[in-house]
């Protein structure tokens, strides 16, 4: 078996965080993966391959799987190599672009990204973006592959942020209800679980087209919403609502709206009340209808952003001029 030693550190928030690629033989060692993934998303029927075979799925054994753990430091910074723990991984293996070519050509292949899960009491600090910048290194270095392809819910802000915002990364295809039903925290066996289709450049620097922001939020909206106070799961609280959608809406960069936070919008609606329970069902379904309309008139995400308001909000930024060569 061949060996290595890819890991680094980096601080935040008075805390000391070890990236390490995973290369123990043991296949007890990687029923932490599952462990934190079930505590992140919350659906234990859906789930990794079982210890024996992710071990196996291991490129530094048998396999094309990268796992990246990352580890957090005792109160002095020290880490135990058995004890330490798991404060987020992120998990994906090398596939291929074009079935006709299969694995024939190394230009054909491209590394699939699918998961990066970071433990709630450490989310907010930056773990989620350390892993992927990890992940692109040990891509480059190690496995040669220059593009990755992920999925991603386009109502969560907190991925739009990381993936389009801060990497750059082109949203390729809409895809409708990709995962059938999918329950859990994060997802519910009622929304239906569409995504959009990424693909990550890693040899590109990320760059933001020029626009004036302030004339795109004066322009006219494929969606419009407004606030609705509702009674939620755990307590009272406003929530964005859709109002209306304009499809054929006129612009150039035009402005999608998503709720501010879409995975507590999930949780806080899940009750009984059916006008209540269905305010994320009418985000997707109003966002599915403008993204493929968009998408069809040959626009394409080129950015996003939050808007300070007030309110504050978050934005697609959709085009057809300012669209990078590719």
């Amino acid at each position: 078996m061949v060996r290595t030693k890819v890991e680094t550190t980096f601080e935040s928030r008075g805390r000391t965080f070890l990236l390490r690629v995973e290369d123990s033989s043991e296949a007890a060692d990687y029923q932490k993966y599952e462990d934190l993934r079930n505590a992140v998303w919350g659906f234990p029927e859906d789930h990794l391959a079982g210890t024996r075979n992710m071990m196996c799925e291991n490129f530094l054994h048998e396999g094309s799987s990268l796992f990246i753990g990352a580890f957090v430091g005792d109160e002095a910074g020290h880490f135990s190599r058995k004890a330490a723990p798991l404060a987020g991984f992120c998990y994906g293996f090398v596939g291929r672009r074009d079935k006709t070519r299969g694995f024939r050509d190394p230009a054909n292949l491209w590394f699939y990204a699918q998961y990066t899960a970071v433990r709630p009491e450490f989310q907010g600090i930056g773990l989620g973006v350390r892993l992927k910048e990890f992940q692109r290194q040990v891509l480059l270095d190690h496995y040669g592959v220059t593009q990755v392809v992920c999925t991603f819910d386009p109502l969560t802000a907190v991925n739009a942020q990381r993936n389009i915002r801060h990497f750059g990364m082109a949203v390729v295809d809409y895809r409708v209800s990709t995962y059938g039903e999918y329950g859990g925290f994060l997802n519910r066996l009622d929304v239906p679980t569409d995504r959009f289709f990424m693909a990550w450049d890693l040899e590109r620097k990320p760059g933001r087209p020029e626009y004036d922001l302030e004339a795109a939020l004066a322009a006219p909206r494929p969606i419009w919403t407004g606030e609705r106070r509702v009674a939620g799961k755990s307590s009272a609280l406003e929530l964005e609502v859709v109002e209306g959608t304009d499809p054929e809406a006129a612009g150039d960069p035009l402005l999608v709206r998503i709720p501010l936070d879409f995975y507590r919008m999930l949780q806080e609606t899940d009750v009984a009340d059916g006008e209540v329970r269905r305010i994320p069902l009418d985000w997707r379904m109003a966002t599915r209808t403008v993204f493929q309309a968009l998408f069809a008139r040959g626009y394409g995400v080129v950015d996003f952003r939050k808007a300070e308001g007030p309110p504050s909000a978050h934005y697609y930024v959709l085009s057809r001029t300012l669209l990078p060569a590719r």
